[in-house]
């Protein structure tokens, strides 16, 4: 079967190119049903030699800018809207799918809990890393960290996020497993042992609680733009209310020195703000 061709009026010269009807297939040809060829410059004077190829490979050709034929126009805007709805579809599912989060299960509880973890509480905690994928272990603080047990600060971004979403209002003697998506663990990245858009899975047992050197609120006091990081400003201005509260003498040129002196210590990647990590390193200043 003949290969369709969608005819247009030539835009050259009639030495060219012969006229030629707009959207007019060439008499005894198949009805359009693949796109068609676009001439480029010079093509006009291979016009034969395009119309035999087109017919091997069952395409229709047309000069560039020319309209396209019925039956191509037709192909092309049917491709044009299942496009559009396939993106539209798209769209509309990652707006249903939610957001995915930590799985806890809570294993072990206390009777009587006397108290509950909270954002800024240090945790000492043994745990027990997995690779949902297969099962195996990547970490144990029974085995890797020579039977000790881990410090951590809850709620600063010190250990991966899902142990901060995960391990909030938990007891002393509670034993929890979390189920980690990647998103909130070692992403696209992954770390050491742990391959890339990997979901874990943590056994942990908590052991102790203690107030950390910052608590989580003495931060929030003291970030008066809720950035989540101090500047040397709003470390002046809280020096300033410490110094007042204890009937000290307010002296704006040892404040200077003092903020100044305090960033030197804490703020470590010297980008002049303390971060809520930076902020857990004790100053006595503060």
């Amino acid at each position: 079967m003949d290969g369709c061709f969608c005819w247009a009026r030539s835009q050259v010269s009639q030495s060219e190119g012969s006229p030629r009807v707009l959207g007019r297939r060439k008499p005894g040809a198949a009805p359009c049903k693949s796109r068609c060829h676009v001439c480029g410059p010079g093509e006009w004077g291979r016009a034969p030699a395009l119309a035999a190829a087109s017919r091997a490979r069952g395409a229709g050709w047309r000069p560039r800018g020319a309209e396209v034929g019925p039956g191509c126009g037709a192909a092309m805007a049917a491709l044009l809207r299942a496009l559009l709805l396939g993106a539209v579809l798209r769209c509309a599912a990652a707006a249903l799918i939610p957001a995915a989060d930590v799985k806890v299960e809570v294993l072990q509880k206390p009777f009587i809990c006397h108290r509950r973890t909270k954002w800024g509480d240090m945790m000492l905690v043994h745990y027990e890393g997995y690779l949902e994928r297969d099962g195996s272990m990547f970490h144990s603080t029974h085995k890797h960290n020579n039977g000790q047990p881990m410090w951590f600060t809850l709620g600063i971004r010190e250990a991966i996020k899902g142990w901060d979403k995960g391990l909030k209002d938990m007891c002393v003697g509670e034993k929890r497993k979390l189920t980690i998506p990647p998103a909130l663990a070692y992403g696209k990245e992954g770390k050491g042992k742990i391959p890339p858009e990997s979901t874990l899975i943590f056994n942990i047992d908590l052991l102790e609680i203690r107030n950390g050197p910052r608590s989580h609120e003495s931060f929030q006091e003291m970030d008066l733009n809720d950035d989540w990081k101090l500047s040397k400003q709003e470390v002046k201005i809280y020096l300033k209310k410490e110094f007042e509260r204890h009937g000290a003498v307010v002296n704006d040129t040892q404040h200077d020195a003092l903020v100044e002196d305090i960033f030197d210590k804490e703020d470590e990647d010297s980008d002049g703000f303390i971060s809520a990590r930076e902020f857990t390193y004790k100053h006595d200043e503060l």
